[in-house]
């Protein structure tokens, strides 16, 4: 197979694709390493950027497919929503974020954590799919443990939860936190 086929066997295998294909299979399908699969990946990608398309050939969820170019964005939640309310709600946010950051986890402790009851935010984050059940607690009551899925690693555009970015990034410093609680001290 010629470098050119190579990169529009790619295209072609990836365009059909509903989830991200992974270079191990990309490159059983091509016959060639999945190191080329990604060094053609690379090729594909750096010509989109250059031609400025309105799509990119981004790596997420452990392979590879094409999404719609991050400054579009606007364009493309305009089109996807049409009007409706489809944003998670702030608990719904802070739920997953939890999920994202101490999975697997289970609603006892996604609960003790944000101090409500988590039931229904759970559910709705199952039923949009960005997370699941990932196992079971051996411990008393085996409570299901929750994780997130590879529609997550999509929608933020990750290949694995490895790629979020570190918690202490959002911890304040010392100072923030000694005049935050000044403010709630009683007064003398």
């Amino acid at each position: 197979m010629e470098r050119s086929e190579d990169l529009r066997a790619i295209e072609a295998v990836l365009m059909v694709a509903a989830e991200p294909v992974e270079p191990a299979l990309l490159a059983q399908l091509l016959e060639i390493t999945p190191a080329r699969i990604d060094e053609l990946c690379a090729e594909l990608a750096a010509s989109y950027e250059v031609e400025e398309r309105g799509f990119v050939l981004a790596r997420v969820a452990g392979g590879y497919r094409f999404q719609s170019a991050p400054d579009l964005a606007a364009y493309i939640e305009r089109f996807v929503l049409g009007g409706q309310s489809a944003r998670l709600s702030a608990a719904a946010l802070e739920t997953l974020a939890i999920v994202a950051y101490k999975q697997p986890v289970s609603r006892a402790q996604l609960a003790a954590i944000r101090g409500v009851n988590v039931d229904g935010v759970v559910r709705t984050l199952q039923q949009r799919g960005y997370v699941a059940e990932v196992a079971r607690d051996p411990g008393p009551g085996q409570a299901v443990l929750y994780g997130t899925t590879g529609s997550f690693l999509e929608k933020l555009g990750l290949d694995s939860v490895d790629d979020l970015p570190p918690l202490g990034e959002f911890v304040p410093d010392a100072s923030v936190v000694e005049t935050l609680e000044q403010g709630l001290r009683p007064l003398e």
